[in-house]
């Protein structure tokens, strides 16, 4: 699947650079050092804390949850660009990070920013997914904040640290808003 990506890229043309689209974690832990960035938009997917987590953020008995891109609806994040002479070399350290196993499905998808459009690689979640969520009662959500912890911490941390990288960018997610409540009680 990297291939095929890598492949993809290389089609856009010569001396292209890569941009690749963070909504979640990519915009506050990128674990790369992006040319540049910019605040982009997307439309026709949405930031969705929908994911089951089974390692990072959960265990197979306590499942925890982190972010995808599910389609429907818009999301704003940031577009970050790789320079050309950077993409090989970092592809297979991003493809480990955000592809461990075979979960997300990589998309090209148009971004608008401020200084115009780019194509950026996104990783997307189908609802058809084994790893998709479906429709999660407030219960639920309050269960997995109080219980979920896995490799790199609680979902509860994880979903924090993405609304204030959100924040710290300027990013209003009212949707993670609502479901942090959820996790003071509220």
């Amino acid at each position: 699947m990297m291939a095929h990506t890598l492949s993809q890229w290389r089609d856009q043309g010569p001396r292209q650079d890569l941009w690749v689209f963070g909504y979640a974690s990519l915009i506050w832990r990128p674990e790369f050092k992006a040319a540049e960035q910019r605040l982009a938009r997307v439309h026709g997917h949405h930031r969705s804390l929908q994911m089951w987590s089974r390692v990072n953020r959960g265990t197979p008995d306590c499942p925890g949850l982190v972010f995808a891109m599910v389609s429907g609806g818009s999301c704003t994040g940031l577009a970050l660009r790789v320079p050309h002479e950077e993409v090989e070399s970092l592809m297979p350290t991003l493809w480990a990070r955000e592809m461990p196993n075979p979960v997300y499905d990589p998309k090209w998808l148009a971004c608008q920013t401020a200084q115009g459009p780019v194509r950026a690689l996104a990783f997307t979640l189908s609802r058809r997914s084994p790893n998709y969520t479906g429709v999660l009662t407030p219960e639920r959500y309050r269960d997995i904040f109080a219980r979920s912890c896995g490799r790199y911490g609680t979902t509860l941390d994880y979903a924090r640290q993405t609304f204030e990288g959100l924040r710290q960018h300027g990013i209003h997610d009212r949707r993670l808003a609502q479901l942090l409540t959820l996790a003071d009680g509220s």
